[in-house]
């Protein structure tokens, strides 16, 4: 027979991103092995009703409303997990937001300052300030970035950037930590069917809305396959995990959206 495969019941995790998409299907699947759960986002109602759907599954939850630009949030994110828990196993770096335009059509760099400090900036809040309690549980850090974070697209700088700092950050934390039994993992996602690119905001700010839900089709992964994936590579500590691009011609019809 073959070893049991390993579950994450009863271990402490912060995934940030929680309230949609990505995130909330972790929060699920995770609660059903029993995890105990910091969910974070910055919207408090749906923050609050996955932590019950999660806690009817079998899992612990509780929710941190958080932005995760501001570090201070951050920090107190990590300090109301560890004071509730008792110890912090799993840091899951998921919130992300994009704007997509041409650089030179921006009307100031606000839009693309604020996707770095969410994308990049936040998984660096977070990462640090949950670092030494990983450390004590010889913890996993998942970094969930895009294959955006390989190929660059354009339309997509500031996302692209954002992605790019990711990775490279991802693999840079994970060398400094091989000794200390913290384990990174990086997931690069290619096309997921979620609320994300109707949140897409447009040079002015505005979400792309109807016109971002276009671009999903029947063919791409669902955020309940990617979870699964990413739970996969986080229980054997991958390194990293690039999932395979479908159609060429997901990335025609994003460029065609105007």
């Amino acid at each position: 027979m073959g070893m049991a495969k390993e579950t994450f019941g009863e271990k402490v995790v912060i995934v940030t991103g929680a309230s949609s998409g990505i995130g909330k299907a972790l929060s699920l699947q995770l609660a059903k092995e029993g995890a105990c759960l910091a969910l974070a986002a910055r919207d408090a109602a749906r923050l609050e009703a996955l932590a019950k759907e999660c806690e009817q599954l079998g899992g612990r939850a509780i929710s941190i409303p958080t932005d995760v630009a501001d570090e201070n949030r951050c920090q107190t994110l990590v300090q109301q997990a560890h004071a509730h828990y008792g110890r912090i196993d799993m840091l899951i770096n998921n919130a992300g937001m994009s704007e997509v335009g041409k650089l030179d059509e921006l009307p100031d760099l606000r839009l693309f300052k604020q996707v770095m400090d969410v994308n990049f900036y936040g998984m660096v809040h977070c990462t640090f300030h949950a670092l030494p309690h990983l450390n004590g549980s010889r913890g996993r850090i998942v970094n969930v970035s895009s294959l955006g974070g390989r190929q660059a697209i354009p339309y997509n700088s500031s996302y692209v950037a954002s992605k790019f700092a990711m990775n490279g950050f991802s693999d840079s934390l994970r060398m400094e930590l091989i000794n200390d039994g913290v384990s990174v993992t990086l997931i690069c996602p290619y096309w997921v069917a979620t609320e994300f690119h109707e949140r897409y905001l447009d040079k002015n700010g505005k979400p792309k809305g109807k016109a971002g839900r276009a671009i999903y089709t029947k063919d791409m992964m669902t955020a309940e396959q990617c979870a699964g994936i990413i739970l996969d590579a986080a229980r054997q500590r991958k390194r990293q995990v690039i999932m395979s691009p479908g159609v060429l011609g997901m990335w025609i019809k994003l460029l065609a959206l105007d």
